[in-house]
This record gives structure tokens, sequence and C-alpha cells, in this order.
């Protein structure tokens, strides 16, 4: 019985499917790829990368989930809403560990599928799908530290930003589409790196 989404010709890429991307951050090549090659062989074989990729999207979503118990309302850091308690510390350090252990595993995933051979279309569907989320968390995650007042960083002015990283990331999934090969934008790792180090509470100090 035919698919009603999937043509033959849609079935017939996945056996001729290959992960190509292509990544020339300076970060990524010289400092976060050989971390990550020493972290994987630390992974044993039955691990699926489908559990490192999820693994890693659930402590994105619990940092997330953290922040908005303790801000709520997005006021915690202004000086202009007393009325909201400050966030304790220990909460920013949860919240940077979380994302660096979410940016850690979403980089050994893909290790770990060709480490084992199971890399396939259904994989990348899967870790793309999550990171499409991913992709408004840390935003707001970032959010709580700035803060939402009419001097940082209004409600219109986040609803742009979150656009801007919506129509970054899917214009490269778009291009992969149509080049068949993920070039992967400098920014990234270097929005992580900065998105870890601002959580952490010895770098900044939110009290």
């Amino acid at each position: 019985m035919q698919s009603e989404y999937l043509t033959q010709k849609h079935l017939s890429g996945f056996e001729h499917y290959k992960y190509s991307s292509i990544d020339t951050s300076p970060i990524s090549v010289y400092i976060m790829h050989p971390f990550w090659n020493k972290v994987v062989e630390w992974v044993p074989k039955s691990v699926a990368p489908n559990v490192l990729t999820f693994v890693g999207f659930l402590f994105t979503a619990g940092a997330c989930l953290l922040l908005s118990i303790y801000d709520y309302h997005f006021y915690a850091n202004s000086t202009d809403f007393p009325q909201y308690a400050t966030i304790p510390r220990w909460v920013y350090l949860v919240t940077a560990l979380s994302i660096f252990i979410a940016y850690t595993l979403d980089g050994i995933d893909g290790k770990q599928a060709r480490r084992t051979n199971t890399s396939g279309p259904l994989g990348e569907l899967f870790d793309h799908g999550l990171d499409s989320w991913t992709a408004v968390l840390i935003p707001t995650c970032l959010y709580s530290i700035f803060g939402r007042t009419d001097f940082s960083v209004p409600p219109l002015r986040f609803y742009y930003i979150c656009w801007n990283v919506f129509v970054t990331f899917y214009l490269s999934h778009w291009e992969k589409y149509n080049t068949g090969v993920l070039f992967l934008p400098w920014g990234y790792d270097l929005s992580m790196l900065v998105s870890i180090l601002i959580d952490h509470p010895t770098i900044i100090d939110h009290t």
C-alpha cells in the first residue's frame, strides 16, 4: 500500500541516504570536535544515538522549565520590579551545566551513530526536529537572564529574536534540501558557549 504522504520517489531516497555537512567554525574544528571525539569513546556502543539526542533535549527543556518556575514573568533580574524574588545562584549553575551537557550530547549523537553504523535519515530527522524546539528553549533561558523590561528586552523584541533564530535554522535546512550539504554556521558553537558562560553564576553576578 502506498503511503499517503511519501511517494515511491521519496522512499527510494532512503536507500541512498548519506549525511553530509561542512563545519568550518574554528571553535568547532579545533576545540569542540576533538573534545567530543574523546567523550564519545566513553559511551557504550549499546547506547542508541537517538537516546543521546533525546536526553540532551531533556536537559535543555529541564533548564527552561527550572527558570520558568523561578522567573515565570521574566522580571526576576529587573530592579524595576523588586516584588519579584531574585533567582538563586544555584539555578543558574544548574542551567549552565544543563546547556553544556545538552550541547555535548548533541555533538556526540552523530558520532555515536557513525561509530555504531546506525546513521540514517530518521536519526537526522529526530535530531534536527528536537533542535528546532531547542531553538526557542535556549533563547527563553537567556531571556530570563536579561529580563523583561523596556530598557533590556521587551516582549516584542524577544518575539522577533525567536523568529530570527527560527528563520536562520530553517533556511540552513532548506539549503541542505537543495544542495545535499548542511553548511553549519559559525555562530552556533559561539552562541552555545556564550550561553553557558552567561548562565554560569561565577562569570556574571546575577545578584
